[in-house]
C-alpha cells in the first residue's frame, strides 16, 4: 500500500460516526496488540500498520512472537504481540512503551503490564478471564477484581461475546466465530483513532477470496468492532493523529526481508545479471525467499535446497556461471556455510551472503532480535580470509545495503557478508520508492579474450585489475577462456594449484588489500550543537533507532551529543579514527557483549564505552538516554575539574 506524502490518506469507508465525542489530537501514539498466539495479533497489527501508513502517518513497527509453533494456549510462553508507533512526524522507533495495551486473556495482560506506564489505556477481552485462565498464568486473583489495574484506564470489553453476537446469522461455527475477534479488535482501535476502513475491508476479500464466507465474517466482525466504540459510552473520547510532513515522493509500508528482497531485484536490474538465491528457510531469514520466489519476471531464480550448505553451493555455481549468487540465512546456517563462503574468498567470485541474526548461541532465540554474528562475519572462516561486511541501519535501509552489497561483490570479485536483524527483518517503515534511473549502474565487463602476459594465448583468471584488485570473471563456454579455479591456493595470475610459500604469502596479501580498499563513503556525524559535543554515540546496525532516538531526547534536555552510524564495518571508513580520537568519550551500544568495541579498541586503540544487551529485545530510547545524560555529565564535571 502506498500513499503520497503530504497528502491526507484515505477517508473512513461508509462507518461515519454519528454519536459525539470528544477529539483529542496527539502527535504521536503507541498501541500493542498482544494475545494468543492463535489470536491474530500479528494480522491485526500488520492491518492497523497499514491504514496508518496510507493514511500518511510515519510509522514503525515491532512484531514479537513465541519460537514454538503452537505454544500450549492461554500461556505466557504462547503470548504474541504486534506494537506499532505511529505519528505526525519523522519516528525512529516502535516506541519504548505502549500508550495503549489491547489484552485479549490473561497471559497476554500479564506479559505485558510492566510495560504500560502509569495512566495507559488497557483494552481487555473480558470474555476470557476465567478462572482456568487465570490459574494458568499464576493469579491468585482476578485483576479486573483487584486493584492490579486501578493505575491505568481500563476498558472492559467482552469481544468473543460481541462477536458472536455479530455473526449469529451468518450460520458460522461458535469456534470459527470466535476466531473473528481481532478484527473486533482492529474495528475498535480504528474506531478510536480515525484509521481508514476500506482497505482491511477490501484486504479481507482479497485475503479469502476462495472462502467469501469466511471474509464476510470478518468484515462483519471488523465493522461491529467500530460500532461498538461508535455506540457504548465506555469510549468517551476519540484520538486523531495527523498526517506526517515527510519528504515529498511515493512511499509504501515495508519489511525488512521485503526491502531486501526487493533491493536484489534492483541490483538484478541495474547489473543485467540473473540472480540465483540458493538458500535453506530460516527463521528470521525465510521471508527473502518467499519474496523473492514472486519475482521470476525480473530474471529471479529460486532454489530452496535441502540444507544451508547446499544452498550457498548453488548460489557460488550461478555466480561462477555468470550469474550473481545469493544465500539467505540466519547465525546458525552462516556456520554451516562458512567453508563455502572461505570458497568464495578463494575463487574470488561475486557472492552475497545475508545473514538476518537472531539470539544464540545455538537455535538459542529463534524468533528474536541480537547483534552477535559481527565476529562471526569478520572471522568466521579457517586461514586469512576477509570479506567486506554491509549492515542496514532500519527496514528501508535494506533495500539500498542490498544493492550496495551486490555493488561490491560485483566490483571486487568477493562475498559479502550483510548482516540485517530479526528486529529490521520483521519490523517495518514508510519506504520512499526510489527512481530507477537513480540507483547505482551495475554493469560488468566479462573477460572476452585471452589475457596472459605471455605469447601463450592463454586466459589467466588471477590477472587483476589494477585498481580495484579484482580478478577477470570469464563465463565458462567463452571461447578460447577455459580456465579452472577450486579451493586450493593459485598461482598468481595463471590460477594453477600453488603450494609455493612466497606466493602464499602474496596471494594472502593481495586478497586482504583488496578488501582493505573497496571505496566507502567517509562516516557522516550528526552535531546540531555545531561541535561542542564532547561524547559520541557511535552504533551499527538496527541500533541506529534507539540511539537516534535517545540522542533527541537528550538534545532537548540541553545537553550535547554527537552521533554516527556504521554501515560499512568490513573496512570501515577511512575517517573513521580521526573522528574516535576526536571526542572525549564514545559510547557504542551493541546488542551483544561488545564486539564492535573490541574490533575498535585494537584497531585503533581508542577506548570505547561500551554498552551491551541480550535480552533477544532491541534498546529503549529511554535507557540509553540515561545512559547518554550520565556520560555527558560525568564528561561535563571532569572538564569542569
Amino acid at each position: 500500500m502506498s500513499t503520497s506524502a503530504n497528502g491526507n490518506g484515505a477517508g473512513h469507508g461508509s462507518l461515519a460516526a454519528t454519536r459525539p465525542t470528544e477529539v483529542s489530537k496527539l502527535d504521536r501514539v503507541v498501541i500493542r496488540f498482544a494475545g494468543d498466539s492463535g489470536d491474530g495479533m500479528q494480522l491485526t497489527g500488520d492491518r492497523f500498520t497499514s491504514e496508518a501508513a496510507a493514511f500518511g502517518n510515519d510509522l514503525s513497527t515491532m512484531p514479537n512472537f513465541p519460537a514454538e509453533i503452537r505454544a500450549p494456549q492461554g500461556t505466557i510462553p504462547g503470548v504474541s504481540s504486534f506494537q506499532v508507533h505511529f505519528a505526525d512526524y519523522d519516528i525512529l522507533t516502535p516506541g519504548d512503551r505502549p500508550d495503549v495495551l489491547v489484552a485479549m486473556n490473561p497471559a497476554a495482560l500479564k506479559a505485558n503490564l510492566a510495560d504500560v506506564p502509569h495512566g495507559g489505556t488497557i483494552i481487555l477481552n473480558t470474555d476470557d478471564f476465567i478462572k482456568r485462565n487465570l490459574t494458568k498464568v499464576g493469579y491468585a486473583s482476578d485483576p479486573l477484581e483487584d486493584d492490579t489495574l486501578e493505575a491505568y484506564q481500563v476498558h472492559r470489553v467482552a469481544m468473543s461475546t460481541l462477536t458472536q453476537g455479530a455473526l449469529a446469522e451468518t450460520g458460522l461455527g461458535k469456534k470459527d466465530a470466535e476466531r473473528c475477534k481481532n478484527m473486533f479488535a482492529l474495528g475498535l482501535l480504528s474506531w478510536m483513532y480515525h484509521r481508514p476502513t476500506e482497505g482491511t475491508e477490501r484486504f479481507l476479500r482479497e485475503k479469502f477470496a476462495k472462502k467469501p464466507d469466511i471474509a464476510e465474517a470478518n468484515i462483519l466482525a471488523f465493522r461491529a468492532g467500530w460500532n461498538y466504540g461508535e455506540t457504548t459510552e465506555s469510549f468517551a473520547t476519540t484520538f486523531q493523529v495527523a498526517p506526517a510532513k515527510l519528504k515529498q515522493g511515493t512511499y509504501r509500508q515495508i519489511t525488512g526481508n521485503t526491502a531486501l528482497a526487493y533491493g536484489l531485484v534492483a541490483a538484478g536490474q541495474r547489473s543485467g545479471l540473473q540472480i540465483l538465491l540458493g538458500t535453506y528457510p530460516i527463521t528470521p531469514a525465510s521471508d527473502i525467499l518467499h519474496e523473492l520466489s514472486k519475482h521470476k519476471n525480473f530474471g529471479i531464480i529460486t532454489f530452496q535446497a535441502e540444507d544451508e550448505i547446499a544452498g550457498i553451493g548453488a548460489a557460488l555455481g550461478a555466480s561462477y556461471g555468470g550469474a550473481l549468487g545469493v544465500t539467505s540465512t540466519s547465525g546458525p546456517g552462516v556456520a554451516l556455510k562458512s567453508e563455502a563462503v572461505g570458497l568464495g574468498v578463494m575463487v574470488e567470485l561475486p557472492l552475497v551472503v545475508i545473514d538476518v541474526q537472531r539470539g544464540g548461541p545455538s537455535t538459542g532465540l529463534p524468533t528474536k532480535t541480537e547483534q552477535a554474528d559481527l565476529l562471526q562475519a569478520m572471522f568466521g572462516r579457517n586461514g586469512e580470509s576477509p570479506v567486506p561486511i554491509v549492515a542496514p541501519l532500519s527496514p528501508a535501509d535494506c533495500f539500498d545495503a542490498a544493492v550496495e552489497a551486490t555493488r561490491i561483490a560485483l566490483k571486487y570479485r568477493t562475498p559479502v557478508l550483510l548482516l540485517s536483524d530479526g528486529a529490521i527483518a520483521n519490523g517495518s517503515e514508510p519506504w520512499l520508492i526510489p527512481d530507477v534511473d537513480d540507483l547505482p549502474d551495475l554493469r560488468v565487463e566479462f573477460a572476452t579474450e585471452p589475457n596472459a602476459d605471455n605469447d601463450s594465448g592463454e586466459f589467466w583468471p588471477y590477472v587483476r585489475d589494477p585498481e580495484t584488485l579484482a580478478r577477470a570473471w570469464a563465463v565458462p563456454g567463452t571461447p578460447g577462456l577455459q580456465h579452472r579455479i577450486g579451493g586450493l591456493e593459485k598461482a598468481d595470475k595463471t590460477g594453477h594449484i600453488s603450494y609455493d610459500p612466497v606466493n602464499h604469502d602474496k596471494m594472502v596479501r593481495l586478497r586482504q588489500a583488496k578488501v582493505d580498499g573497496i571505496d566507502v563513503p567517509d562516516l557522516v556525524v550528526d552535531d546540531p550543537s555545531g561541535g561542542k559535543a564532547r561524547v559520541l554515540a557511535l552504533g551499527w546496525g538496527s541500533s541506529f533507532g534507539p540511539i537516534g532516538a535517545a540522542c533527541r531526547r537528550v538534545r532537548k534536555l540541553g545537553l550535547p551529543i554527537a552521533q554516527a552510524h556504521l554501515r560499512h564495518l568490513n573496512p570501515l571508513p577511512a575517517n573513521l579514527g580521526d573522528i574516535l580520537r576526536s571526542y572525549d568519550k564514545v559510547v557504542v551500544p551493541e546488542m551483544n557483549l561488545g564486539q564492535l568495541s573490541m574490533l575498535l579498541r585494537a584497531k585503533y586503540l581508542v577506548d570505547i564505552h561500551s554498552h551491551t544487551k541480550v535480552a533477544g529485545m532491541a534498546f529503549k530510547a529511554e535507557e540509553l538516554q540515561n545512559l547518554f545524560s550520565e556520560i555527558i555529565t560525568g564528561v561535563t564535571t571532569e572538564a569542569a575539574e
